[in-house]
Parts: C-alpha cells; sequence; structure tokens
C-alpha cells in the first residue's frame, strides 16, 4: 500500500513527515510520526484528505527542513495548535487537535499537498539565499 511504502521512505530518509507528491504520486495523502524520543512507541498516521479546520491564535516557531529540500533550514512560524479532519485508511473520518511539532507538522505537509513548501513562508531575502543554496547543492551533485 502507498501509505506504508511512504511510511518506509520518510522512517529510512529520516523524517518525521512526508506527502505523496514528494514521492511523484498526485495524491492527497500524508504520512508523518513525530515521536521522536528514545524508546517511546512509534505513532505512524496516514492522513487522506487532511483539512485543517480550525487553527489557534497562538503561533508557534520551528526549524523545519524538508527530504525535498536536503539540507536546507529555516525558522518557520505557524499556528501552534490545529484541529484537523482526514480519512484513515479504512475510510473513517478521524479529527484530532495536534499541538507543537504534530501540528507544524501536518501543516508542513497539507502545505506539500497545495503546492507550497517551507521557504514560500520566508522573507524574501531569507528566500532567496535559500534558492541560491539549492542552485549550488543542486550543481555539486550534478557534477558528482
Amino acid at each position: 500500500m502507498l501509505a506504508d511504502d511512504m511510511l518506509s521512505t520518510m522512517y529510512d530518509a529520516p523524517g518525521v513527515g512526508l506527502a505523496a507528491p514528494q514521492v511523484g504520486v498526485l495524491t492527497r495523502l500524508v504520512v508523518l510520526d513525530c515521536v521522536k524520543a528514545e524508546g517511546e512507541k512509534p505513532r505512524p498516521i496516514a492522513m487522506f484528505n487532511p483539512q485543517v479546520i480550525a487553527s489557534s491564535d497562538e503561533m508557534n516557531t520551528y526549524e523545519e527542513g524538508c527530504l525535498s529540500l536536503p539540507e536546507l533550514y529555516a525558522d518557520v512560524t505557524r499556528p501552534k495548535v490545529i484541529d484537523v479532519e482526514w480519512m484513515d485508511r479504512d475510510g473513517k473520518l478521524q479529527r484530532e487537535t495536534f499541538d507543537g511539532l504534530w501540528a507544524t507538522c501536518v501543516q508542513h505537509e497539507i502545505d506539500h499537498l497545495d503546492g507550497k513548501l517551507f521557504i514560500d513562508y520566508l522573507k524574501p531575502l531569507k528566500r532567496q539565499m535559500m534558492t541560491r543554496k539549492m542552485v549550488k547543492l543542486k550543481r555539486e551533485i550534478a557534477r558528482g
């Protein structure tokens, strides 16, 4: 199943979230698992057609990175708490409140479904610097 393949890819990267468009599949599917503590039980989630239905006025800033933009990181400010609805693997509607890193991750992955990257939240100068870094990195990779 696509969700299982995506979770394997995400864990191997290693990452905490992955959206189907990042693996070349144009489906509104994201997978995530923000459990990072040693010895804590993983909590993989597959969300089909996820939607943020409410968000807090309180904001949170995390340093975000992306499997699509390796080695690039920047602080991004997003709502701290969000309510999300999605369909699970069994086609059942789910709704949950996410906070902190989980909220950031869900928003980041939903952005991928909408054609948006974390660098789109940056001020123009910072975004331009990141774009230059991406171009330079791409050249270095091409040279082998």
